[in-house]
């Protein structure tokens, strides 16, 4: 109830149409979906090898200019993820306002975890491109070291990556209590829930594995942008749980 309130100032800027919070709920999902994964999957399999530091170092010095966007498309991401979160806030608060503040909440906490997290790809930038670094440290020590903050870049991802689930718990049940949207597409965001933090805990209990559930339950979340930009929501069924919000 107090996250509640103090947000409800900042959500008033928020369209207050449902239909079109509908369509800025998916138009921002759909950003958040572009900017994170090109900043946090392309970009990285593009410049970074594994394993080898010599030649990650090679392929970011070289493709500096990619590099760089590739942190500003990860901070662009979290901010369409802040305004996703107002927007599905303000839309779903009739279902359930004690869901709807927690779905916010966790939102609110995974977004300075990622944003801080892009600091450590700075810092191998700066350990790579910056001559006093060099020539202190050498090439190898300092492309090493530029490694190490590109490999705790990996876990501050997986470490936000907990938090990317958990939201969709709240999400998801309140999608699927709504009446506006389709129950199944609920069902589907619980579901991403679980992936995104069995992923989690293999990343730090079996470093070894490979496994990424995350990659076969995240349609929940594509069916949810497109559902959200193209069909949008039920406004008869939101007037009435809006009407029933306002009773209780």
């Amino acid at each position: 109830n107090i996250l509640a309130n103090r947000t409800s100032t900042t959500t008033t800027a928020i369209p207050s149409s449902p239909q079109l919070l509908a369509r800025l709920a998916g138009v921002l999902y759909l950003l958040l979906g572009v900017f994170s994964a090109f900043g946090i999957l392309y970009v990285s399999s593009v410049l970074i090898e594994p394993g080898n530091a010599a030649a990650t170092a090679d392929n970011i010095i070289a493709s500096e200019a990619l590099f760089r966007l590739g942190m500003v498309s990860d901070l662009l991401g979290q901010v369409m993820f802040l305004g996703l979160a107002l927007a599905l806030y303000k839309l779903l608060k009739p279902v359930d306002p004690n869901h709807a503040a927690v779905m916010l909440a966790i939102v609110i906490v995974s977004i300075p975890i990622a944003m801080l997290n892009v600091l450590n790809n700075v810092a191998a930038l700066l350990l790579l491109t910056h001559g006093n670094y060099l020539t202190v440290l050498g090439a190898e020590q300092a492309n090493a070291l530029a490694m190490l903050f590109i490999d705790l870049k990996e876990y501050g991802v997986n470490l936000a990556g907990i938090f990317w689930g958990l939201w969709l718990f709240p999400f998801g049940y309140l999608v699927f209590k709504s009446g506006f949207l389709p129950k199944f597409l609920g069902i589907l965001l619980i579901i991403g829930c679980f992936g995104y933090v069995v992923d989690f805990f293999i990343f730090f209990l079996v470093p070894e594995s490979s496994l990424v559930i995350s990659e076969y339950t995240f349609i929940g979340e594509i069916l949810m942008i497109l559902w959200l930009l193209i069909k949008g929501i039920n406004v008869e069924q939101w007037e009435e749980r809006r009407a029933e919000f306002v009773q209780a």
